[in-house]
């Protein structure tokens, strides 16, 4: 997979670009808040239709206009194709592949594998479990789209269940009828996402341990676990013995939205127990991983964005992610930078073809091959 071309129109500070993009290392470098990580989201809108950075749509349209639209050529097995997006104030968001309009955008998801890194990564480690299952899910997603739609079915029916618990606490009556409609959906679709996590870790972890010993150049013993209510054999019945409690806390309190992955050391929680460097090999180690499995499932590389990830790791790190760049591991990979002399010096060693792109107040200033 590879992508092109990009033309970026009134898309956050950008009023309108073009770029053509090396099929190695596109660098994409300039001052703070010049618009870098702009560049690389428009990117992954296209591949993911949303922002990664923004949940609302209208607020990457550029300040004082009214519609921003994205247009990419990407090119799979020497074919090129087009991805276009665009969206209107106070109107429906248009995607369309070929011309040809994407109805259901979740049906979109995985045509583009994508991975991308960013220097918060980290916090997935720390914060609570729904960051978690959010980087699982996104990968699991881009690779079946069965696992996608389950999801989506069981999200779709959990909001309904928890509006519906409210409406029940503040009126102060209930149809367990209609409720029970609901648990239905709960309990067959958490199943098969239950059942789908637990054998996709079989093939994450250990590729996962792989990548976190050649990153942090260590042999400690690392761990991936799952934990989710549906391994419990009776835990359609213990759901529901659950409804009086989640009539009275007014939300679902058991189910697939629950489950965590843990991230141990040496048998240790990292969150507590690993140290900073240990987080950070941890964190790129995940991104990797994701990277490998996608290219396993799907026949090809992902397209890699590194999102300021220099001024985060450690010179060892950064080391070890030139040495898989030198390698061939990746493919075509986008990174910023606001020292475009550090990368220079870090790439002169790197044979993939490179080009740097000099990036002001929303507009390429220049473009230079490496």
């Amino acid at each position: 997979m590879a992508l092109l071309e990009l033309s970026v129109v009134q898309f956050k500070n950008y009023a309108e670009s073009r770029f053509q993009f090396d099929s190695g290392i596109n660098c994409i470098v300039g001052d703070n808040g010049s618009g870098k990580t702009n560049l690389l989201d428009a990117i992954y809108y296209l591949a993911m239709t949303k922002s990664a950075f923004q949940a609302v749509d209208q607020q990457n349209i550029r300040q004082s206009d009214d519609f921003f639209r994205l247009e990419g050529v990407f090119e799979h097995e020497a074919q090129p194709f087009k991805i276009y997006c665009a969206l209107q104030t106070g109107q429906k968001k248009i995607f369309k592949v070929e011309n040809k309009p994407v109805e259901r955008l979740s049906e979109h998801i995985g045509r583009v594998p994508l991975v991308l890194v960013k220097p918060d990564d980290s916090y997935q480690l720390n914060e609570g479990s729904e960051q978690r299952r959010a980087f699982f899910d996104h990968v699991m997603s881009q690779i079946s789209q069965p696992y996608l739609n389950s999801l989506l079915r069981y999200n779709h029916a959990l909001k309904q269940r928890n509006q519906l618990l409210k409406q029940f606490a503040e009126k102060h009556w209930v149809d367990h009828d209609l409720l029970t409609v609901y648990d239905q959906v709960l309990l067959t679709e958490g199943h098969s996402i239950a059942q789908a996590r637990s054998e996709f870790m079989q093939t994450f972890e250990p590729v996962f341990v792989q990548f976190y010993r050649n990153i942090a150049d260590k042999q400690e013993p690392i761990s991936l676990t799952y934990a989710s209510h549906f391994a419990d054999p009776e835990f359609a019945t213990a759901f529901k013995a659950a409804r009086p409690k989640d009539l009275a806390m007014a939300r679902t309190t058991q189910g697939i939205h629950k489950d965590d992955f843990g991230f141990a050391l040496q048998g240790l929680p990292l969150k507590k127990f690993g140290s900073q460097g240990q987080q950070k090999s941890f964190a790129i180690a995940l991104k990797l991983a994701q990277f490998e499995v996608l290219r396993q499932a799907k026949g090809e590389k992902p397209l890699l964005l590194l999102d300021d990830i220099f001024d985060k790791l450690d010179d060892k790190r950064i080391a070890k992610l030139m040495e898989m760049m030198a390698s061939g591991t990746f493919g075509q990979v986008w990174m910023t930078d606001a020292r475009p002399e550090r990368s220079h010096k870090l790439l002169k060693k790197v044979t993939a073809s490179k080009r740097f792109f000099y990036i002001r107040q929303g507009a390429c200033e220049q473009v230079e091959q490496g």
